[in-house]
């Protein structure tokens, strides 16, 4: 398959940057998305539904492998895994945010803290799509506060750990498997995680209705009323919260690349939008002001692709630190929330309907600005390094 380069890849990053083999998965995983997913995603967005028969196909794909010595199909660059995101994105945010929470948050969570023995059991069954997983850190009163502010608790019982508390907004869960709960143990105050099967008595997940955002993402509130999981089932590197910000720094990058590749997707649907549309007896293309609106969302996509791709690189060299991956989200959704809104009005009234695409790139903008550390949070993160003082509280 010949590797074509999305228009929008002004600078050819991908051509330049990704291995033949690692090109040839990207048009795969394009191609599959435009034939199977972009004609049906606007109905499951509409309905709040998630389209679980794409599940399978995207682990057939290696989408859920990539990443992880357990299951990955060939040797790959953080750089060709946050092309995956951002193709993914492009064709729709609740996909890639589904891909997201189950490879980057449940499978990465094991991958860094689990055990060799936790590592070879889950993580190909969450690759394969056997299971589904989710992640369990935020809570109703905890958000960017989780550092200090988790509220729920762990408490070792013999072989077992008693685990009391609530989580919000977790991905994923109303179908999960398994769902990594974090919580703070009772006797030491540290934060460690568990691989807590959804069937355990005790857990239940709600489904959090009435979003304008992310909407086939399943999304619940999660009640832990005294989960019993055994010792067997805690990660075993997971020591305190300095473990649970060691997965938050990768996955904090891929939605970076994720907000690019949702600006591209509205950017392409306006482009295609203006060569089509006609008033005042010509093309909207050939007006002035709708060019500006192009060139502008052009602009931030390319600056915040290369944003992404340098932390990437930084990824696979070691030398990534929490404020790269804060920088490049921080940056990269707000570029991608003001090139949404210029498509949107490229489309003027037909921008806020379901049936040219732009609505839901716009809608879904706004989860992104704000999941895996607000704006705020992230520039504080830079902020500290920038001036050595924490201006945090």
């Amino acid at each position: 398959m010949t590797f074509a380069p999305l228009s929008s890849d002004f600078y050819g990053y991908a051509e330049a940057l990704l291995s033949d083999r690692e090109q040839e998965a990207v048009m795969a995983i394009r191609a599959w998305g435009e034939r199977e997913v972009q004609p049906i995603i606007g109905g499951y967005w509409e309905r709040a539904e998630f389209p679980t028969e794409i599940v399978k196909p995207l682990a057939e794909l290696g989408v859920l492998s990539f990443a992880w010595d357990e299951t990955k199909p060939f040797e790959n660059s953080a750089v060709f895994r946050g092309f995956v995101a951002l193709e993914l994105a492009r064709i729709d945010a609740s996909v890639s945010t589904f891909v997201g929470v189950q490879n980057g948050l449940a499978a990465g969570s094991i991958a860094v803290a689990g055990s060799a023995e936790q590592r070879a059991e889950w993580i190909p069954k969450l690759a394969s799509a056997e299971i589904i997983g989710a992640f369990g850190l935020t809570e109703p009163l905890s958000g960017s506060d989780s550092a200090r502010g988790l509220r729920t608790t762990a408490r070792r019982e013999g072989d077992e750990w008693v685990l009391n508390g609530r989580k919000r907004w977790i991905g994923n869960a109303t179908f999960s498997d398994v769902t990594i709960i974090w919580a703070k143990d009772e006797a030491d105050g540290q934060v460690k995680g568990f691989i807590v099967p959804t069937s355990t008595p005790g857990y239940t997940a709600t489904k959090i209705e009435g979003k304008i955002s992310l909407r086939p993402v399943q999304n619940a509130d999660i009640e832990l009323r005294d989960v019993r999981v055994p010792e067997a089932l805690r990660l075993q590197h997971a020591k305190s919260f300095r473990d649970t910000a060691a997965i938050l720094r990768q996955t904090r990058a891929e939605v970076a690349w994720a907000a690019v590749g949702t600006a591209i997707g509205a950017y392409e649907a306006a482009v295609a939008y203006a060569t089509e549309r006609e008033q005042f007896g010509k093309p909207i293309a050939a007006h002035q002001l709708i060019q500006e609106h192009l060139v502008n969302g052009l602009g931030n996509i390319t600056a915040s692709l290369a944003m992404v791709v340098r932390v990437s690189q930084m990824l696979d060299a070691g030398t990534q630190r929490d404020e790269h991956s804060a920088l490049a989200k921080a940056y990269a959704t707000a570029r991608m929330r003001e090139t949404v809104a210029w498509a949107r009005e490229t489309l003027g009234g037909n921008g806020i309907v379901l049936d040219y695409g732009v609505a839901r790139y716009f809608a879904d903008a706004e989860a992104l600005y704000s999941y895996e550390g607000t704006r705020e949070m992230n520039t504080l993160i830079v902020g500290r390094t920038v001036t050595g003082e924490a201006a945090f509280v």
